[in-house]
């Protein structure tokens, strides 16, 4: 990896610059449309002009750069990642994709090589949708999946996204002009930190990507009667709590024997919630997630058929409401492959995962084939500043696609 020992050192301090790019001085904190959005596209901007590229911005905030081919009305190959962040969180989350990709165009254009597509890195603008509540804004501009209705979100301070956009310097009503064409996409290659624990537990420096989990959440409200924590006897209560507490354990226990799934009992409130007072009523949230749809349904079907059980035998009442549904998202067999044989390529043991989180490949899998190689990151930290990757697995990442891009054409 040491020939790629240079451009992982550049990698890991751009990060590190547009690490301190964030509205909040105590924390890594930069949303949608706020001037560090704005100050974080002039820098990457700047580094693609360095790497040899043309670079514009779209109608929704994206930055672009694009490394020409030599071939007339050439495809594009599109790497990139987002450069919002969620409040307080880490250096590398999307930043990383964006600027390895830079850095390995300035590879490819100090070489001299070109290709029979052009290289597009695209910069996200809004992956975590931590100002709006929505997410995947920057990619869904791309594939025209944008709503009307979108125009009247508004963030925390009351400004709504079509007032953000104009303020920003954009306009609503020019969304469409940031779509692309299916048509000129040959594909999608994000690389990402893996922000689990699967590649720091087998040593590995990177991992190929073979899905994006499909989630469904729900918030389930159960029902059931407050009373005197000291004169309604045991026999005769209808206490939510504890029956939500049986619901909450069998979701863990019923996804533990299902490989392949994970299911997530994140948050719980409980009313009156005095100390005296027994549960008259909870809501909990679940969220269920695999990167097969079907054995998703069937063990939500074997969990909720459990709470009706639980419901029954305790004497509560039970309402869920379902509040999201993503399908699973399958990488591209060809593409993986060509990620295997970089990986090979780069004297790696391979390791084919699936991805537990959302990312905005899954998004560009609307218009054409996309594919995800995953970047070792400390205890599987994400979303957190202890979020914490090393060079020399950088190094190794960008020799995988090194190779991967420079073995695309031949197909």
């Amino acid at each position: 990896m040491h020939e790629f020992a240079d451009a992982a050192a550049q990698v890991m301090a751009r990060c590190e610059t547009l690490g301190t790019l964030t509205q909040d001085p105590s924390c890594l904190d930069r949303r949608y449309l706020t001037e560090q959005h704005k100050m974080a596209n002039q820098l990457t901007s700047g580094w693609m002009i360095e790497a040899g590229m043309t670079t514009w911005q779209d109608a929704a905030g994206n930055i672009w750069g694009r490394y020409l081919s030599t071939v007339p009305n050439a495809p594009r190959l599109i790497l990139g990642s987002h450069l919002d962040t969620v409040p307080n969180g880490g250096k590398y989350d999307g930043m990383l994709g964006v600027v390895a990709a830079i850095s390995l165009v300035a590879l490819f254009n100090g070489e001299r090589k070109h290709f029979p597509y052009h290289i597009d890195i695209v910069g996200f603008c809004d992956e975590e949708g931590t100002r709006f509540g929505t997410t995947l804004l920057g990619s869904r501009a791309l594939t025209g999946k944008w709503q009307d209705s979108w125009r009247r979100l508004k963030d925390n301070q009351g400004v709504s996204l079509e007032q953000a956009m104009a303020d920003f310097g954009l306009s609503f009503d020019d969304i469409n002009s940031a779509t692309i064409s299916a048509t000129d996409v040959l594909a999608y290659l994000e690389l990402h930190i893996e922000q689990g624990p699967v590649l720091e537990q087998e040593n590995l420096p990177v991992g190929v990507v073979s899905a994006i989990a499909g989630a469904k959440r729900f918030n389930i409200t159960v029902k059931g009667m407050a009373g005197h924590a000291g004169t309604v006897p045991m026999s005769m209560r209808h206490d939510a709590l504890c029956a939500s507490a049986e619901m909450l354990l069998a979701v863990e226990s019923i996804s533990q024997q299902r490989a392949g799934v994970v299911a997530t009992v994140g948050k719980i409130e409980n009313a009156p919630n005095g100390v005296n007072v027994i549960s008259g009523r909870t809501l909990f949230s679940l969220d269920i997630r695999s990167e097969d749809d079907n054995l998703r349904d069937a063990v939500l079907a074997e969990i909720l058929q459990k709470f009706d059980d639980i419901a029954t035998l305790r004497n509560v009442t039970l309402e869920i409401e379902q509040t999201h549904s993503a399908p699973a998202v399958h990488c591209d067999g060809a593409l993986q492959n060509a990620l295997i044989a970089g990986v090979e390529a780069s004297g790696i043991p391979t390791k084919v995962l699936a991805s537990g989180a959302g990312h905005d490949a899954m998004a560009m899998a609307d218009i054409c084939p996309v594919a995800m190689l995953f970047t070792r990151c400390k205890g599987g930290i994400s979303h957190h500043p202890a979020e914490s990757i090393t060079t020399d697995d950088v190094a190794a990442s960008l020799s995988v696609l090194h190779h991967t891009i420079s073995t695309l054409h031949h197909d």
